[in-house]
């Protein structure tokens, strides 16, 4: 008996701290075979980068109703080595890990386990992208002026502008989503 391919999302995540303002997350989900877009953002009174960036992952994922299979796009090595690296290590090991001679509970181990309850239902294929000239052997993607985004904050209900971030990953979206159609990858 076939079944149905699960769907598949571009998952884009990412994360900055403001001094002022504070951090910031958001992330931006493309259906791959509709071109249909969702994102999110939000302020977090976190001033941890790289939390901030695996919570941006997480609401993604939790975002998701259906199993899906999800290509997850992040500029955070932290994520990335995560999930090919530590992830299972971490759940055999109790959550917890040794550090310098000591066993000592997984930096942010509350987020991690929902990162791995959202595994039971999606396949995350996690890439590192890297923008403005990061990547040597690959031209840095060339960034479009875009009209700012109003995006509603799901926590307090209010709308703020989210330009610069949304507008590189909607960029990033648009390079990427043809390389993953079902049709290219058939291709090659």
């Amino acid at each position: 008996m076939l079944t149905a391919p699960a769907v598949h999302y571009l998952l884009f995540a990412e994360a900055t701290i403001d001094p002022s303002l504070g951090g910031s997350w958001r992330f931006v989900l493309e259906n791959v075979a509709t071109g249909e877009t969702f994102s999110a953002t939000d302020f977090e009174p976190i001033e941890c980068h790289e939390r901030l960036e695996l919570l941006a992952v997480v609401r993604g994922l939790e975002a998701i109703d259906l199993s899906a299979r999800v290509t997850l796009v992040t500029k955070s090595r932290y994520v990335n080595r995560g999930l090919k690296r530590g992830l299972n290590d971490w759940r055999a090991n109790g959550w917890q890990w040794e550090r310098f001679g000591r066993v000592v509970p997984v930096r942010d181990h509350d987020l991690w386990k929902r990162v791995d309850r959202a595994l039971n239902y999606h396949q995350v294929d996690c890439r590192l992208w890297q923008f403005g000239g990061e990547v040597e052997a690959e031209p840095a993607p060339v960034m479009q002026e875009a009209e700012p985004v109003v995006v509603a904050t799901p926590r307090r209900g209010r709308f703020t502008l989210a330009t610069e971030g949304l507008r590189r990953a909607t960029h990033a979206a648009g390079l990427l989503t043809d390389a993953f159609r079902p049709s290219a990858l058939a291709a090659g």
